[in-house]
């Protein structure tokens, strides 16, 4: 008989074990939110647990044992409805878009509802990566996921690995002084068609890249400056299809004469900025009497390091009724006392001159010159994604919502 004796009592004694486990494990499920069916697999718990036993009598004392083993339980099935699962997707992507890039990559995580609505694209209409060093499937990622405005200059992009051949949604992509392969920007600039602003600037480009510029007709403001690479066929095909541009940078590329010819000859006549400095002995008085004649509307014009343009070009340049800003920098063949004939210009309201005025003259010039501020922008805007003087993160004035931050 005394064997017998704690035989009877190991019933008990499993369910006080049992219970303290579970009631442990309850209170540890309860501090944890509830990630929806793929992390909390109620049916396979419920399915697989063993039926709940009868409570057999206790000695005195124990009455207690079996209502903290219970009272988890209640708790739960109150708090159910609570449960993340059970909210619509609308209303978890209006969560998702207070997130920062950081919390909702992590949270594409969580489970497989959870990683198709972070990668929503209406989540991912503007996407800032500057100080993100080395970009690879990274960038096809984002792009495929329907991002519409893309800033990522100074960046190494290796392979984006596009896993199919769909078209691309963006339309406003700085790629400015990128360290990337021709052959990955052609794989990039293949699937665009919907590009309004676009900046490559300082990157060595192709011929083919310009033929899928022109396929992107409702392109507005581009910017290649310092660019080279491509023949001055692609780049007068390229500015016959953007019929609709109305910012230009094209400075400083290595360019022929054939293509600045290329330029005057084929330029829509909806440009209203234009930048084409720094082609010296590429750019005649004719070149720029056909850029004059073609855009009529011309607002801002920088022709500076234009040592071909003489004080015969003023003429040409009082038949631009909006003028308003214009660079001659370093324009050596004008006489600094012909700068006092732009006071026939009374809608011009900036005017560079750096270099050809001595900063002692300069009070001079700008007394006869009251209407006209003198030397007041070193550095051109035309068509760049982000201004100089400018030290917020905008592309083309346009602010992006997920921001990397390293």
């Amino acid at each position: 008989m005394a064997v017998e004796r704690p035989l009877q009592e190991l019933p008990c004694l499993n369910e006080n074990l049992e219970g303290s486990l579970l009631c442990m494990s309850q209170t540890k499920r309860k501090e944890r939110p509830c990630y929806g069916e793929e992390n909390t697999p109620h049916e396979l718990i419920q399915h697989w647990s063993p039926p709940h036993k009868q409570p057999r009598p206790c000695g005195k004392g124990k009455e207690n044992a079996f209502v903290l083993a219970r009272r988890p339980r209640k708790s739960r099935d109150s708090t159910a409805g609570l449960c993340w699962d059970s909210l619509p997707d609308e209303l978890l992507l209006g969560i998702f878009s207070r997130l920062s890039l950081q919390d909702l990559l992590r949270t594409s995580r969580v489970c497989k509802r959870w990683h198709r609505l972070a990668f929503d694209e209406s989540l991912w209409h503007s996407v800032d990566l500057v100080g993100k060093a080395q970009l690879d499937a990274e960038l096809g990622q984002v792009l495929t996921a329907g991002v519409l405005r893309l800033r990522s200059p100074h960046v190494c992009i290796g392979q984006p690995g596009f896993k199919n051949a769909d078209l691309l949604r963006v339309q406003h992509m700085d790629l400015s002084s990128c360290t990337v392969q021709t052959s990955v920007l052609e794989d990039i600039l293949s699937r665009c068609r919907r590009l309004q602003n676009f900046s490559l600037e300082g990157l060595i480009l192709s011929d083919s890249i310009l033929h899928s510029l022109a396929q992107n007709v409702e392109l507005i403001r581009l910017n290649l400056c310092g660019c080279a690479g491509f023949s001055h066929e692609s780049l007068a095909e390229m500015l016959q299809s953007c019929t609709q541009l109305e910012e230009l940078n094209v400075s400083w590329c290595d360019f022929s004469s054939q293509h600045v010819q290329a330029i005057a000859t084929n330029i829509p006549s909806s440009v209203t900025q234009l930048n084409i400095s720094g082609y010296r002995q590429n750019m005649t008085m004719e070149y720029m009497k056909n850029l004059v004649e073609r855009c009529s509307n011309l607002t801002n014009l920088d022709l500076s390091d234009s040592v071909l343009v003489t004080t015969d070009s003023f003429p040409f340049l009082q038949q631009l009724p909006s003028l308003r800003h214009l660079a001659l920098s370093r324009c050596y063949q004008i006489h600094p006392a012909a700068l006092i004939h732009f006071e026939k210009f009374e809608k011009l309201q900036t005017l560079e001159v750096f270099g050809l005025i001595q900063d002692s003259y300069l009070p001079i010039l700008s007394k006869g010159l009251p209407h006209i501020q003198i030397n007041t922008q070193p550095f051109s805007s035309v068509a760049r994604p982000t201004s100089a003087t400018r030290k917020d993160r905008t592309i083309w004035g346009m602010h992006c919502r997920l921001v990397y931050k390293p």
